[in-house]
């Protein structure tokens, strides 16, 4: 049985165990099918067979040796697998401007954190791909048992994950990508290629673009190693079951037609867009996340008009560019209202 169908039926047990609403007292009334599906690893629910069915599946879906539901994060994500492949003493390449989590994922693991620099792009001023060039001369000076890169980057900036994985191989160096932002590109070829087929351990956020619940996420496996020891040491003994099965359905949906269909008209209107809006300069691999900037505007104050005149509030924005995040949430016509801003200014 699945998560989603066993949080749909009817207990008949009397239950005097946690939690102790016990699916009847609904102290926050917004919230009342929330607390209905609130359950723990009692007799009567067994909800601990059903993830490990649901996770199993996912990996089927995906085609990884182990997948891995989240409700911390991607944060946990990459905790876990730090934890898993490197031990005490052990050094882990890191970006320097990276997500913290990158550098308490090799500290929780006893490993020495060495840095390399990104590279910024000044006329955008956004972080740009990891270079392979750059990322070999640390593999060559030093014995690095794990890499650690960020693909995409928050502005959907794409790292060439292969080249990266062949010298990993080469100096026998395990391979990590955060592809948080990434999570809708095993779906569909209109967007870039996903790492979870080509790097050792892969981390998704759902809850960034692929229309996940805050905070779920997804750890994928692709090499022999199971991270199930370390997530058993950063996470709860106490899941969130209505989190765990949303999960479970939002993979459900992004692996049907009906997702698909969805997400070709988003990047139908996205490419509309960039086509009609050609008063702006666009920027970035991943065209969900719509990096542009207009002559005679800083992005700060591009980022402030749109905000005051037309109430539209971007994801990030810098000196140079404002950056807008776009989803499976995203309606057609919250693309139409920008567009027609974008053509005003």
């Amino acid at each position: 049985m699945s998560l989603i169908k066993l949080l749909k039926k009817k207990n008949k047990k009397v239950l005097f165990t946690t939690p102790s609403h016990s699916q009847c007292l609904y102290i926050y009334k917004q919230l009342k099918s929330l607390y209905k599906s609130d359950i723990s690893e009692t007799e009567a629910h067994n909800p601990t067979e059903a993830l490990c069915k649901a996770q199993q599946h996912a990996a089927k879906i995906y085609k990884t040796n182990y997948t891995y539901f989240l409700t911390n994060g991607s944060t946990s994500g990459i905790l876990a697998a730090l934890m898993t492949c490197v031990n005490n003493g052990e050094k882990v390449l890191i970006c320097r401007e990276s997500h913290p989590c990158h550098l308490n994922g090799v500290q929780l693991a006893g490993g020495i954190p060495i840095f390399y620099d990104a590279e910024i792009n000044e006329n955008w001023g956004i972080q740009m791909a990891a270079s392979p060039a750059e990322i070999e001369k640390y593999l060559k000076a030093y014995d690095i048992k794990a890499l650690v890169i960020t693909s995409p980057t928050y502005e959907g900036i794409v790292s060439d994950v292969e080249k990266i994985k062949k010298l990993c191989e080469a100096y026998n160096t395990y391979l990590i990508v955060d592809e948080a932002h990434g999570a809708l590109y095993p779906f569909t070829e209109r967007l870039p290629q996903s790492s979870i087929k080509i790097a050792d351990f892969t981390v998704q956020s759902l809850h960034k673009t692929a229309g996940g619940l805050n905070p779920t996420a997804l750890l994928h496996s692709n090499c022999n190693l199971d991270p199930q020891k370390a997530l058993n040491k950063i996470n709860t003994t106490s899941p969130s079951y209505p989190l765990l099965a949303s999960i479970e359905a939002n993979i459900n949906y992004l692996n049907s037609w009906r997702c698909k269909r969805k997400l070709n008209l988003l990047i139908d209107e996205l490419e509309s867009l960039r086509e009609e809006c050609d008063n702006c300069e666009f920027f970035g691999d991943d065209i969900t996340k719509i990096i542009v900037k207009i002559p005679d505007y800083t992005g700060e104050e591009l980022s402030e008009i749109l905000y005051e005149k037309y109430n539209i509030e971007d994801e990030k924005t810098n000196t140079k560019s404002t950056m807008l995040l776009c989803g499976l949430g995203t309606d057609p016509k919250k693309i139409k209202k920008l567009k027609k801003a974008l053509l005003e200014l």
